[in-house]
């Protein structure tokens, strides 16, 4: 058995090892996908494969939609190569219960996946009026257009005097196929992420106005296109809030899925350090909030279990969940899972200072500042994090994974919060403890004082180059050497000196220093 077209048509010995099928012809959703897109994504990794490729597939399945989704990846080529054109963009998508048993189906509703360096093709599919939304995936960093101070990072202005024949980066590469959009019929679209970060449908549509401007400045595009793709009547940037764990391909679920006959499974690691499989495995929670401005029509995602609704709601839910009831507390699991030793996040929540330290960053600090969104209730669905999704033994989910680019997610998971506290944030204990922690785990010494692999982060070897002063073992090193950092507002959303906490950070990341076992000391005494 094998997870491709050809393997799918045995349906018999699927079925006899629990795996649904799609009750729909992939070869006619791609030929109809060709015909008339409706629906292009941006970053082609595993939540979009097991989580929003999901929904397109219930809405096959229920004859509620026609046509695919094209998924386009901008980093890692590999992904492309080596995972959909093998297995004809299908994946094997793996829910993991709490009391380990599986759900297994299989997710075709990719017609296929393209390389964003095929601009060519992209601009044939973009030019089609029935194309009607494209999303992304791309994390926090994907939008990011300058660098912490401020500067237009590299790639970036490169594509700002060069043009709109070959943009490299995401927000670039949106803005070209914008602009093939514009010239062919100007046809309505909405452009929609789908990443866990506040305000996001904010933060893509600011970047790619801000190219799209440089690039009218230097000759490259008419005022008519920037009219067009700033009137959100007829280019809507809507803002969503997504929730669904989904931790890198574990070897048990690689295991289970040989002994039942499935081949072709390995894991790749691309060169890109990208963990991707033929299957995706995943918790079995999962939320999608969307504000419901699309100006081209859309697909019927309220079929599928997305939550329809309007941009405060949106921005209610999104807040809840990224700066209070389940990122901060990802991320504060993260850094001192790393430091302690721990390669599951479900293990740490069976440590006592560690439950502790989520429970007071949840409950105490961060539903305080909570505006109840409606649709979803913060305490139950802190509890439901905290009491099952956390907690669950059989979700492979390493602190390690979940610390990659904290760099780029400290600003949107804390400092959120921190503003609503603004110059009251002083009383806080367990948010200042994870701040403390992060610039800790920078040193890349673990708590027994021992040399500690750090996960990919574009902003660690600037951050690693501002504490290269500061020795494990001795406090003393570290006076006056996080002033850079703590007032800088684009790492932490605000500077931490003007609200009142960068002397309890400073204080907390000094005790930290100590030697071996400080770390646990530091944890323990404020928790």
């Amino acid at each position: 058995m094998q997870v491709n077209y050809q393997g799918i048509q045995d349906r018999t010995s699927w079925q006899n090892i629990g795996v649904s099928l799609p009750a729909y012809d992939w070869a006619k959703v791609c030929e109809n996908t060709r015909e008339n897109p409706v629906w292009v994504h941006f970053g082609a990794g595993n939540i979009f494969r097991g989580f929003i490729a999901g929904l397109q597939d219930r809405l096959l399945n229920q004859g509620l939609a026609k046509s695919g989704i094209i998924a386009v990846e901008t980093f890692d080529y590999e992904i492309i190569d080596k995972i959909y054109t093998p297995h004809d963009s299908m994946t094997l998508m793996v829910s993991l219960r709490p009391d380990g048993k599986t759900e297994k189906n299989i997710i075709a509703s990719i017609a296929h996946g393209v390389k964003a360096e095929n601009m060519n093709e992209l601009r044939e599919i973009f030019t089609k009026p029935s194309l009607q939304m494209i999303s992304y995936t791309i994390t926090e960093k994907g939008y990011a257009i300058r660098d912490l101070k401020g500067e237009y990072l590299g790639v970036v202005a490169q594509d700002i005097a060069s043009g709109l024949e070959n943009p490299q980066h995401a927000m670039s590469i949106t803005a070209a196929l914008l602009h093939a959009r514009f010239e062919a019929n100007a046809a309505p679209i909405a452009v929609v992420s789908m990443d866990n970060c506040s305000h996001n449908g904010e933060k893509l549509r600011t970047s790619v106005l801000e190219i799209v401007n440089a690039w009218k400045s230097n000759g490259f595009v008419s005022q008519e296109f920037v009219n067009w793709i700033s009137d959100e009547s007829k280019v809507s940037f809507p803002w969503t809030m997504i929730d669904k764990i989904t931790p890198r391909p574990a070897d048990s679920v690689y295991k289970e899925l040989v002994s039942l006959g499935v081949e072709n499974m390995e894991v790749v690691i691309t060169s890109k350090h990208t963990y991707i499989a033929p299957f995706v495995n995943a918790e079995i929670p999962q939320y999608l909030v969307i504000e419901d401005r699309f100006p081209n029509a859309r697909p019927a995602l309220e079929k599928a279990g997305v939550y329809m609704t309007d941009r405060d709601t949106v921005n209610k839910t999104e807040r809840m969940k990224v700066t209070t009831c389940l990122n901060p507390l990802h991320t504060g699991l993260a850094v001192f899972g790393c430091m302690l030793g721990y390669e599951k996040i479900a293990d740490e929540m069976n440590d006592p200072d560690l439950r502790k330290l989520v429970e007071r960053i949840g409950y105490d600090e961060g539903l305080p500042v909570v505006t109840n969104p409606g649709i979803l209730d913060p305490r139950a669905f802190i509890d439901e994090v905290i009491n099952q999704r956390l907690p669950n033994p059989f979700m492979p989910d390493t602190p390690q994974r979940i610390a990659t680019d904290t760099s780029q997610k400290i600003a949107i998971r804390f400092g959120e919060t921190l503003k609503s506290y603004d110059t009251n944030a002083g009383k806080l204990v367990t948010i200042p403890l994870v701040l403390a922690a992060w610039l800790r785990y920078l040193l890349g010494v673990d708590d027994n004082g021992n040399e500690m692999k750090l996960s990919p982060d574009p902003m660690l070897e600037q951050l690693q180059d501002e504490l290269k002063s500061v020795k494990f073992g001795k406090p003393e090193s570290a006076r006056e050497t996080l002033e850079p950092i703590l007032t800088n507002a684009n790492i932490f959303g605000v500077n931490l000196e003007t609200i009142g906490l960068a002397e309890k950070v400073q204080e907390m990341f000094s005790e930290m220093l100590a030697g071996s076992g400080a770390v646990r000391a530091t944890l323990k005494k404020y928790v």
